[in-house]
């Protein structure tokens, strides 16, 4: 019989941990005693493992076995494997521990400085022993995570209207018009988009939700922006204007940089939504659950920042 990768692993997974059994009792009784199987079950397991295989694993000797050769090596790498096996179900058990279980949690590089910071902070005073695995993307490569499972939970801007998703606005940022020093808006503290249309603009790139609220809020101003530099950080898009190589619309910073003027925009819908985003449907152990509950337990003071 040849055996392809895949038909290996299904004949051999669920007979490994009683080869190994008999291999170190050395004796099939005992063995069966060890498992809880009945003795002629156990047998025959072994023998047409033997046959599918088409080696000796086992000499037999009176009621004791001995090890051929082949069965040496399978012993070895059927040890590693159970141990591999034990480690993973070990881990999965840890990350859904409600006390010190792990979370896979995405957001926007936008909100790294001090918004997620912060609420990590005062979660994690209330559960010390929980561990974050944390991933930073723009909206769509979160939301293609969030569906492989590399995310359990993720906050992206805008929200998605996606019918495998639910999503809840957790948070609300105030965009500024961002100016270099010596422009000619700087000596203000308001101003409208239509004020900046022959200017250049400094962006992230197609496809990042700052993006389309750009582009967005431009179109309702009756223009489309002249996107001079594309960057993917936002304290990058910052220098760039500070060097004077055009304007931008951004969140407020956590620490103001010099060299640029940041504004307040005349008109609505300068406000960047951001919603937590899960599986609908999809079951949550235990930690995750406590953290989307922290998350939306804190979404009126967010809105209000």
């Amino acid at each position: 019989m040849t055996l392809t990768p895949d038909s290996a692993a299904l004949l051999l997974s669920p007979r490994l941990a009683q080869f190994v059994a008999v291999a170190r009792a050395q004796h099939v009784t005992r063995a069966a005693a060890e498992l809880g199987v009945p003795q002629p079950t156990l047998s025959r397991t072994i023998a047409r493992l033997e046959a599918d295989l088409g080696v000796q694993l086992l000499s037999r000797h009176g009621r004791s076995v001995r090890l051929t050769s082949s069965g040496r090596a399978l012993l070895a790498h059927a040890e590693r494997a159970l141990a591999h096996a034990e480690r993973g179900g070990r881990a999965v058990q840890e990350d859904a521990d409600p006390d010190s279980g792990r979370i896979a949690f995405g957001f926007p590089h936008t909100l790294g400085p001090s918004t997620v910071p912060d609420l990590l902070r005062e979660f994690s005073e209330r559960h010390p022993r929980i561990r974050f695995q944390l991933m930073q993307d723009y909206g769509a490569a979160l939301l293609s995570r969030l569906r492989t499972g590399e995310l359990a939970l993720t906050l992206i801007s805008p929200p998605p209207v996606e019918p495998d998703v639910t999503a809840r606005r957790v948070h609300r940022q105030r965009l500024r018009l961002v100016v270099p020093a010596g422009h000619p808006l700087a000596g203000r503290r308001r101003a409208r988009l239509t004020e900046v249309r022959d200017d250049a603009f400094v962006s992230l790139p197609s496809g990042y939700g700052l993006r389309q609220i750009t582009d967005r809020l431009c179109a309702t101003a009756g223009f489309i922006p002249r996107i001079a530099f594309e960057g993917e950080e936002v304290e990058t898009i910052r220098g760039l204007v500070a060097a004077g190589l055009g304007v931008a619309l951004l969140p407020a910073p956590a620490v103001p940089r010099p060299g640029v003027v940041e504004l307040t925009v005349d008109g609505p819908g300068a406000v960047r939504d951001i919603a937590l985003i899960w599986m609908t449907g999809r079951q949550e152990p235990p930690p995750v659950s406590a953290f989307r509950n922290f998350l939306l337990a804190r979404r009126d003071r967010l809105l209000r920042d």
